[in-house]
């Protein structure tokens, strides 16, 4: 059975321990990171997703020994701090750190390569029994955002992950387990974002729940013109509405009592525009 539980949006806070993520960066040592994900809880936060490697544009990779070094004395405190069953998840592509990671009490998988990177995953997450993010990426974060282009980006986007989902399955791993991200930001321009985020609907309709990552991307910083990432938390709350009203149920977000505000009353209205 599923640790997740789908009768209202899930906010995913996101606890990045890397010094070079495009927002948070370098925020937290271990202590600091366990003292957010906690407070990041009492905000209303649903999972918590930590990743010791950033994924943003042209980001180097990170070594696997890297990665645990970065994550693993701070899952093992945070599991210390949050209910048995609360949802941690870790971000990550290699299976030999989630695997650490599940041993240090994560109980969720975030694949941003949908196992292509790293196959193993989808058997590790198939024989923990544990939820599985599967999302879609054109290229890797250091190509990705190199001129991506699409002949029919929405039915691209949904064929690679029905593709992923089957691959899936074929390793182990169970339909109730799986949650799919389109990939804002990933492999895409700005206009890809805003016609993904248009079309959400349609991502939904593939069966598994929608989990969106749109908190604080750059492309909604062109629109609105601020100076910082950090300054587009009202940006990011309105994609939140909006995914709430196309049916998404898990929103990865970095701001998470705003988000949390803004999930809710979205939910209410589209409970009672169900109503009417």
């Amino acid at each position: 059975m599923s640790i997740l539980e789908f009768s209202h949006p899930l906010i995913m806070g996101i606890l990045n321990l890397t010094p070079d993520s495009f927002s948070d960066g370098g925020s937290y040592d271990s202590e600091s990171a366990v003292t957010r994900a906690v407070e990041m809880v009492e905000e209303g936060a649903d999972i918590i997703d930590i990743g010791g490697e950033s994924t943003r544009p042209e980001a180097m990779r990170v070594s696997v020994a890297e990665q645990k070094s970065r994550v693993l004395d701070t899952l093992r405190t945070l599991r210390d701090r949050l209910p048995d069953e609360f949802p941690i998840s870790i971000d990550t592509t290699s299976s030999d750190v989630a695997r650490h990671a599940l041993d240090c009490g994560a109980n969720m998988i975030n694949d941003i390569s949908a196992g292509r990177e790293d196959p193993e995953i989808l058997a590790l997450a198939a024989s923990a029994g544990i939820p599985l993010v599967l999302m879609h990426m054109q290229g890797t974060p250091e190509t990705m955002q190199h001129a991506p282009s699409y002949r029919d980006l929405v039915a691209e986007v949904k064929s690679f992950l029905q593709a992923r989902v089957e691959a899936a399955q074929a390793a182990g791993v169970k339909p109730e387990a799986l949650l799919l991200d389109p990939g804002i930001g990933f492999g895409k321009q700005k206009r890809h974002n805003l016609q993904l985020l248009a079309e959400l609907q349609q991502f939904s309709e593939l069966g598994y729940p929608l989990l969106l990552g749109a908190s604080r991307k750059r492309f909604m910083g062109s629109i609105c013109h601020p100076a910082q990432p950090k300054a587009l938390v009202p940006a990011t709350c309105a994609t939140t509405a909006l995914g709430v009203m196309a049916g998404v149920k898990v929103f990865r977000v970095h701001d998470v009592w705003q988000n949390r505000q803004a999930a809710d009353v979205a939910w209410a209205i589209r409970n009672e525009k169900m109503c009417l």
